[in-house]
């Protein structure tokens, strides 16, 4: 073939192509929109990416203590309840003396139980578990009513937390009571009780500390024998006038 020639024909040729990829760009109209996520495809890319933060950032740290992780009970306790337990040795006194006019042969059947300064020295702290317990209440808080009450064995616990709270609870009966126990920092051996109390059957939580004025309680545990541990709770706001549980395993 002639160079003129094939010349003419690659001419012709590209013409020809150009035209066709004119013809098929306005055949296929403008490209489609870019498709929109459903709320239900949000959501799981949202839940997706938050478990990928928490894999990334590692396990979460313990949760602080029920009272934020302090161990000094003088920080969370009112000013009132520390006088309660600052006047714990003249509630011993005002209950015994008031009980003991007809009720002593009772108050000697329970031997160190109800001798204020029975506590004993060595190994405090009670184990986590569960144990039998039961509250007397002595003397009366206006001074009419019973000077002496014994209530049958019930049942508490003792929990330890992963935050380190030291956790009493009485979890049976009609007046329930949970709260921390703290160490007492005065050089005594004893723990110092600061919790609050549930009251009947239709309650099945607890209020905490501060809360319900009414409710908090306040005392001071300690160790009386093997297995055997009392609260002391001076000066309750119901009833009496000193309050003693009584724990044993």
């Amino acid at each position: 073939m002639r160079p003129a020639l094939l010349l003419s024909s690659l001419a012709a040729l590209a013409l020809a192509l150009a035209a066709c990829d004119r013809k098929a760009e306005e055949t296929a109209g403008p490209p489609p929109p870019e498709a929109k996520a459903s709320p239900a495809d949000a959501a799981i890319a949202s839940a997706g990416a938050a478990v990928d933060a928490v894999t990334e950032a590692g396990p979460a740290s313990p949760a602080p203590g029920e009272q934020d992780g302090t161990d000094q009970w003088r920080k969370v306790a009112g000013a009132e309840d520390q006088d309660r337990i600052a006047r714990l040795y003249g509630a011993w006194g005002a209950a015994l003396n008031e009980a003991n006019v007809d009720y002593g042969a009772m108050i000697d059947t329970h031997g160190m139980l109800l001798v204020p300064k029975a506590a004993l020295a060595g190994n405090l702290q009670p184990g986590p578990g569960i144990y039998r317990c039961r509250t007397i209440k002595l003397g009366s808080m206006d001074g009419k009513g019973l000077a002496y009450v014994d209530y049958p064995w019930f049942k508490c616990s003792i929990e330890l937390t992963p935050g380190g709270d030291l956790i009493l609870t009485k979890t049976t009966g009609s007046q329930r009571l949970r709260g921390l126990l703290y160490p007492d920092g005065s050089g005594q051996n004893r723990l110092v009780f600061i919790g609050a109390q549930a009251w009947g059957a239709d309650e099945k939580g607890f209020p905490t500390y501060g809360q319900m004025p009414e409710r908090d309680q306040v005392g001071v545990f300690e160790r009386i024998g093997t297995n055997r541990w009392r609260l002391a709770l001076p000066w309750p706001k119901q009833e009496s006038k000193l309050d003693v549980l009584e724990l044993k395993r």
